[in-house]
């Protein structure tokens, strides 16, 4: 990563310059609007970090010149003066977030990085998720893909306060819908803001989610803008959203009946836009009735619903995937044998298109003279979840006790039943769901 920093206070550049190099992010400094110009037009850069309050042009004339000549730089705008008019200006004029001096620099990275991430994602679905005939390749070409897209078009085409839920095992694509409803939709200029509700602590969902103003709490060094402001007039993705603690559900109903937030800390509502798009790979009406999920919100969630099928009950689709994953990995000379693709297509997929993706990924490595030959690929009985021990008990069901002895041994603490297997907290959350525990 690359990052422009554009400030007139030379300790300022320094010490953002250096925190971020301790994060192995390279940055450029530049004094004034003007200079900052001058390095955008013979350099390219991942993101900016630029002072409203500059001499000559300012911080806004920056970001103006950035919007007029379409870079698509995620930039951050940062400030000394905390007036909320200020904040509004720079999101309206191309900013993509805004802090106030002094600030947290770690708060400064996780922003960039997230930012970052997210212009890459968008960046792909640009280049790449669209066939010749204009259909999202990783959507298909199946005949209930065919139809799935059909609702794609009906829903990006609907009120912004009409909620989607996107239901499907994982890796099916969940996230690749929602962008697609996005894209499709006349909001596409505006962001995209994806989340997984999964991957956020508890303890700090609330402050991401709907921001927290300066001293809500220990560490509240200023004040933050929640995931729901950031959206704009976009769409947010609240992806594995069966994970969501029950307190945090009542807040979201809230959100979803009344269009307005409030900040942790805040006295005030804040208007949201925001198109608001949930996932799940959890029955939630299983959940709601084991008195896990709220029901009135899964009523709310669930007023526009999305399907999306296994990859093994469209495997008609499967070499339209493997050839568009070869493309999108430069690799679009490179072909599959016969016996290669009936490989791919006799394969259950577990894992879905991410399976598909991992197992291509391994193909490529072993393949030669770019052609994918049956033997490239690793599918057969071991990595099938049906095997069985000599004692006729599977792999998963020894590795799903596994998990639950010794979560049950750690107290149900997932961090340290993770160190106790040897494994990453991820990995572990990833099997509960996978196995359904609690």
């Amino acid at each position: 990563m690359r990052v422009l920093i554009v400030d007139d206070e030379k300790n300022i550049r320094e010490s953002i310059g250096k925190y971020l190099q301790l994060e192995n992010i390279d940055s450029c400094p530049a004094k004034s609007g003007e200079e900052a110009i001058t390095l955008l037009e013979k350099e390219s850069f991942d993101a900016a970090i630029i002072d409203l309050k500059l001499p000559g042009m300012s911080g806004q004339g920056v970001l103006d010149w950035i919007q007029q000549r379409g870079l698509g730089l995620p930039s951050i705008m940062i400030s000394a003066h905390g007036e909320i008019a200020d904040a509004v200006a720079a999101l309206k004029g191309g900013a993509k977030d805004y802090l106030v001096k002094p600030f947290d620099p770690a708060e400064l990275v996780i922003k960039l990085k997230f930012l970052v991430e997210n212009k890459r994602r968008e960046n792909l679905v640009e280049a790449g998720l669209r066939t010749e005939n204009s259909h999202n390749v990783l959507l298909g070409e199946a005949a209930q893909m065919k139809k799935i897209s059909l609702q794609i078009d009906k829903i990006a085409d609907a009120d912004r306060n009409t909620t989607v839920l996107i239901t499907g095992e994982s890796g099916t694509g969940k996230e690749v819908a929602a962008r697609e409803i996005h894209r499709r939709s006349r909001d596409a200029a505006e962001p995209f803001v994806a989340v997984n509700i999964g991957g956020i602590h508890e303890g700090l969902m609330e402050s991401e989610l709907f921001g927290h103003e300066k001293g809500a709490f220990t560490g509240a060094a200023s004040r933050k803008q929640g995931l729901f402001e950031l959206a704009g007039g976009g769409a947010i993705f609240l992806d594995e959203i069966g994970e969501m603690p029950m307190i945090l559900q009542v807040k979201l109903l809230r959100v979803l009946q009344e269009r307005k937030i409030r900040r942790l800390g805040g006295l005030s509502d804040i208007p949201i836009a925001a198109r608001i798009i949930s996932a799940t790979n959890r029955d939630l009406e299983e959940e709601v009735r084991e008195g896990r999920f709220r029901e009135d919100l899964y009523f709310r969630l669930n007023v526009f619903r999305i399907s999306l099928p296994p990859l093994r009950e469209r495997q008609e689709d499967i070499p339209l995937l493997a050839k568009f994953i070869l493309k999108r990995r430069g690799k679009e000379d490179y072909s599959f044998s016969s016996k290669a693709m009936e490989k791919l297509v006799s394969y259950s997929f577990h894992g879905n298109i991410r399976e598909l993706e991992n197992i291509l990924e391994r193909a490529l490595i072993f393949c030669e003279d770019k052609i994918i030959r049956a033997e490239d690929i690793d599918i057969h009985e071991q990595n099938n979840t049906a095997e069985r021990t000599q004692d006729g008990i599977s792999l998963d069901e020894i590795e799903k006790q596994a998990i639950i002895d010794t979560l049950a041994a750690c107290n149900g603490n997932r961090t340290r039943a993770a160190i106790q297997l040897g494994v990453s907290r991820k990995t572990v959350l990833n099997k509960i769901k996978i196995y359904g525990l609690r």
